[in-house]
């Protein structure tokens, strides 16, 4: 009997020594622990002894695990050569190593299955036979970890915790910044679209025939060329000799293209595409838009340019059309970033320039400063202050005193609209697409007429506030795009409003339509919820926004599109108007 408790004294001695080798389990419970072989020494080579814990009741019976590989109480215990393990009579006493490769083929099926969903980031790999978890952005699995006194090679805490904090370190930023800038590079190519011919007459047919044939791929080019051409068909069959004038007309005086190299903040070099297209000079110098936006091309630029010729025939000035821009997109860029892409574009733009010849001015992704960096590099180029851009600076030549002119002249063209059918915008429901310059000075203006705009949108979603945009909310929406925040900042102001992700607001119930986003965006069904939400009037604000195909649909359906080549003219009146 002494011996015994002789033996349970030495054991419960060498427990307190070895306590970080021990583990308490009961019999049959899962053990979630990764071992294998060579994850601590103490258990390169010993067996794993079960001794009662003094207790012998089979359902509370206990097992101390300790590594057996010398002698107890100077007794040898010689290694089995097949251990098992340890229950009740029918066993040896001894355990049976747990399956290394079978527990960890278990180990990363759990954490696959549980951890998938929760961590988008992370994934689970094997790395020098080790089955680590890594991080989906830079393909690091964090620092290495030490081995836990239980010879496991890291928990699922743990190296979730260590991940976690790779995460916040500036390495994975960087990676995740360079990820991100790789995303917008390698955009798929976009699938090119059949051109939608309408029926036209043999006279008419023959001219975009013609266009067809020289530019099968331009879209946007035939598009707009489409759309007036139908519209001057009635003209064109009575009058034959307008024919040939229409022909030259239809193609541009010159178009440049050019390389735009620049250097990021990380001294890393990129090149991007310039256009600039001079259409018609026949009224006088050009004038027209610099666009820097990915969709940027020698189509688009083409058909602003013809929208721009024949926008400013319209007015009482005499200026020719022109457009142009790059496929650079200034999301995203350091004010110095977008300095240097500027001066650099300008460094091959600024010898077609002039105030004689043509000068450009803001449009899509070129605000205020995007135009002071480009007049400051035509200025220390050219070598005299002689401006020739339209801005906001009023030194600058051609230059506006309201920036606001553009979207209150198409708000007072819709006042007039209106009026011809005895109607008035007071107390009208209008639909505004897009958040830009444009479209805030849209509902900046409906505001005072008593008009309840109630949407903006942006390349996400649109904001739906049903009670309607108020001054107090026009200036928190004011400051949020002036800080370039999402629209989603709004809700947090006001709960009750909503924002409708990746989705269009024309099914929203309305009266007035002011699509102010960017070309072709309303489509078919665009046109179809714009008929059953009830509208009856579209004042077009960008250029071309609507298709061909939704063009005749809302027209058949009786609802009165009123033309962007004469809504926005009174920005191009006012900003020459000095």
């Amino acid at each position: 009997m002494n011996s015994a408790m002789d033996e349970i004294n030495l054991l419960r001695q060498a427990q307190r020594q070895h306590q970080h080798h021990l583990m308490v389990r009961g019999m049959g419970e899962e053990i979630d622990l990764e071992i294998g072989p060579g994850d601590d020494p103490s258990f390169s080579g010993a067996d794993l002894v079960a001794v009662a814990s003094g207790h012998h009741d089979t359902d509370e019976h206990k097992s101390l695990l300790i590594p057996c590989s010398g002698a107890v109480d100077g007794h040898a215990q010689p290694p089995a050569p097949q251990p098992q393990l340890a229950h009740g009579e029918e066993h040896d006493g001894k355990l049976r190593r747990p399956s290394a490769h079978t527990k960890k083929k278990k180990v990363v099926k759990k954490w696959r299955e549980e951890w998938a969903d929760t961590y988008k980031w992370a994934y689970v790999a094997v790395h020098d036979n080790t089955t680590r978890i890594f991080c989906s952005v830079c393909k690091e699995y964090g620092r290495k970890h030490r081995r836990n006194p239980y010879g496991n090679e890291g928990s699922r805490n743990m190296q979730m915790s260590a991940l976690e904090e790779h995460n916040n370190s500036l390495l994975h930023k960087e990676a995740l910044r360079l990820q991100m800038a790789s995303k917008e590079k390698l955009q798929p190519p976009e699938i090119e679209r059949p051109v939608y011919v309408k029926a036209l007459s043999k006279t008419a047919a023959s001219i975009l025939e013609s266009v067809l044939r020289r530019d099968p791929h331009e879209a946007e080019f035939i598009q707009s060329i489409q759309e007036v051409v139908h519209s001057l068909e009635p003209v064109l069959v009575k009058n034959t000799q307008y024919v040939q004038i229409l022909e030259r007309l239809l193609e541009p005086e010159r178009c440049f293209i050019f390389r735009v190299p620049w250097i990021d903040d990380r001294g890393e070099a990129h090149v991007n595409r310039g256009f600039r297209v001079q259409f018609s000079q026949a009224l006088g110098p050009c004038r027209g838009g610099l666009r820097f936006h990915p969709s940027m091309s020698l189509s688009v630029a083409k058909f602003l340019a013809f929208e721009h010729t024949l926008k400013n025939s319209l007015s009482l000035y005499k200026l020719g059309g022109a457009a142009g821009g790059s496929d650079f997109d200034p999301k995203g860029k350091s004010d110095n970033e977008i300095m240097r892409f500027c001066q650099s574009f300008m460094d091959e733009l600024y010898r077609y320039l002039g105030p004689d010849q043509d000068f450009p001015a803001e449009d899509i992704g070129v605000g205020p400063r995007e135009m002071g960096y480009l007049f400051g590099q035509y200025r220390r180029l050219s070598g005299h202050f002689q401006g020739n851009f339209t801005g906001p600076k009023i030194f600058w030549s051609g230059s506006s005193f309201r920036t606001e002119a553009t979207g209150y002249g198409l708000v007072f063209f819709a006042r007039l609209l209106l009026a011809e059918m005895n109607k008035e915008l007071k107390g009208l429901r209008c639909v505004i697409s897009g958040s830009g310059k444009i479209a805030m000075h849209v509902l900046e203006k409906l505001l005072p007429c008593g008009a309840i705009p109630v949407t903006v949108s942006d390349s996400q979603g649109y904001l739906l506030d049903e009670d309607g945009f108020d001054y107090m909310k026009y200036s928190l929406l004011r400051d949020i795009k002036a800080q370039q925040k999402n629209l989603k900042e709004y809700l947090k102001s006001y709960p009750h409003a909503k924002y409708m992700d990746d989705a269009k607001p024309w099914s929203e119930q309305c009266d007035v339509a002011f699509p102010c986003a960017s070309h072709n965006e309303i489509d078919q069904g665009d046109a179809v919820a714009i008929i059953k939400s009830g509208c009856r009037v579209l004042i077009e604000c960008s250029n071309m926004p609507c298709t061909v195909q939704a063009v005749d649909i809302l027209r058949k359906a009786k609802v009165l599109v009123a033309p962007a080549k004469a809504t926005a003219a009174g920005g191009l009146v006012s900003n020459n108007n000095r």
